[in-house]
């Protein structure tokens, strides 16, 4: 007879971590959508974000940025007269300014959105019918560079890994049930990989993703350069991934990613 084997020790990336409390510092409203949106140094993407909040705001979302000490305009952009809600992190990091958002939202669903993305027309009905069939989903990705070949690929390899890796990007526009965040631990405060863990936290907890019909424009700023430099763009993210699946440090990894803004 084979010896039983032992149970499988779980890569540390498969772990489901401890929930992160839910301070409930506001009243949660059942079936309110909160839009959290890290905001650092962003003056260039902010005003064609806003363009896109615009109906969801006037529709009675809840809209969130959470700043990291933006040096820049960012902040003087966003107009307060409006109902958008401005927090300043306690600490800078995207991870942390997330989490920090969603303990100081009131959605029953949390919908993490990034500075340089555009939301296509009737979002919140989209977010709808995906959040009443899923606890957690996202957008199918798309770029504004229609013509390139590259960025073509790039959008049907990520919206694609959705489907058949079960990994979702911040880039596409995460978004999942308020429990479901909390039980997750929330995003885990690392310098980089922090969506990239979530989606993996899920996947190990057996959460089934949803995605919307329509797609979320997001920059393509990260992939500059000719095809060959935006090739190698997309191998050296790739392998950072790769690196984090074995262990390598966020902090080091962190050190290998340019910050682009």
């Amino acid at each position: 007879m084979k010896k039983r084997e032992g149970k499988r020790e779980l890569p540390f990336y498969e772990a489901i971590p401890e929930p992160l409390r839910d301070p409930k510092e506001r009243e949660v409203v059942p079936g309110l959508i909160s839009f959290i949106i890290p905001t650092y140094n962003e003056e260039k993407t902010i005003e064609g974000l806003l363009r896109t909040l615009e109906p969801l705001r006037k529709g009675g979302a809840e809209i969130i940025f959470s700043d990291g000490g933006s040096r820049d305009r960012t902040l003087e952009l966003i107009p307060k007269d409006r109902g958008y809600r401005v927090i300043r992190a306690e600490k800078k990091g995207r991870a942390a300014q997330m989490n920090e958002g969603a303990c100081s939202s009131r959605g029953e669903y949390l919908f993490f959105l990034h500075c340089d993305s555009e939301l296509p027309e009737g979002a919140e009905e989209e977010l709808r019918k995906v959040l009443s069939r899923y606890e957690a989903g996202c957008f199918g990705i798309d770029f504004r560079e229609k013509k390139n070949l590259f960025m073509y690929t790039c959008k049907w390899i990520s919206n694609h890994r959705v489907k058949d890796r079960k990994v979702m990007f911040g880039d596409q526009g995460i978004f999942l049930t308020r429990e479901l965040f909390f039980k997750a631990g929330g995003y885990r405060e690392i310098p980089i990989m922090e969506d990239y863990q979530l989606s993996l936290t899920l996947k190990a907890m057996g959460v089934p993703l949803g995605m919307t019909k329509h797609r979320i424009y997001t920059s393509p700023r990260r992939f500059q350069g000719n095809t060959f430099q935006k090739l190698r763009t997309m191998w050296q993210m790739n392998r950072l991934r790769a690196a984090y699946r074995k262990g390598v440090s966020p902090e080091v990894l962190a050190k290998r990613y340019r910050d682009i803004r």
